[in-house]
């Protein structure tokens, strides 16, 4: 996505002290509704709901992958990651924030499991790439795993393992996915009004996530 609008192909993580100083509130109104599920995209959503948010590149691909996952209450896009308080799509976009596109995803735990919705995230996006995730390249677009509970932490390394051994076997290197706590990683900021359910706006518009084609392992495949 980087490429329409102009961005710094940030190579390497700013540090604290570099990093732009953003704002108090949002810049921005962030809609109350998702436009797909009609759901709260801020919450509150039903008990037994649980979120997790995931990089996995340009955010309006990937958030398209989870509202169509089974279970799924509702889906939004952020930044999240980074040391800007607040910050803005263009600001993000110079790599002076720190933060990196991410999927809030909200699911009920009694439909879908902490393990099948990070098995999407693996198999949806190429998680060896780094800084970059096809031809969207800058440190916005790394792989992120930030869990919300400690299940959700487990559940994140052990599918890694397992699917860094399929991806070993098909001729893949290491994966470089950041797996932290969601608490460590700082705030989830919303991203703006036109980001959210972009594709279910845009249907014909920009999505550069692409899988590897390996698929991850369940627990009776292994």
């Amino acid at each position: 996505m980087s490429w329409l609008f102009g961005s710094a192909l940030a190579a390497t993580m700013v540090t604290p002290e570099r990093a732009l100083r953003g704002r108090e509130d949002y810049a921005y109104t962030v809609p109350a509704t998702h436009t797909v599920l009609g759901t709260p995209l801020r919450g509150p959503w039903p008990e037994g709901t649980r979120t997790i948010t995931l990089g996995l590149g340009c955010f309006w691909g990937a958030e398209r992958v989870f509202w169509q996952l089974p279970g799924v209450v509702a889906t939004s896009v952020g930044y999240q990651g980074g040391y800007t308080p607040y910050p803005t799509y263009e600001e993000v976009c110079t790599g002076l924030t720190g933060h990196a596109e991410v999927v809030q995803v909200a699911y009920d735990t009694s439909v879908v499991s902490d393990a099948d919705v990070l098995r999407t995230f693996w198999e949806s996006h190429d998680p060896t790439q780094g800084f970059r995730q096809g031809n969207d390249r800058g440190t916005q677009y790394r792989s992120t795993v930030y869990p919300t509970t400690p299940e959700q932490e487990v559940a994140a390394r052990e599918t890694l393992a397992a699917y860094q051994e399929r991806l070993t076997r098909a001729g893949y290197g290491e994966i470089t996915t950041e797996v932290r706590p969601a608490a460590e990683a700082g705030p989830y900021y919303y991203a703006e009004d036109y980001h959210q359910q972009y594709l279910d706006k845009n249907p014909n518009g920009y999505c550069g996530l692409g899988g590897t084609g390996v698929s991850c392992p369940r627990p009776l495949d292994a």
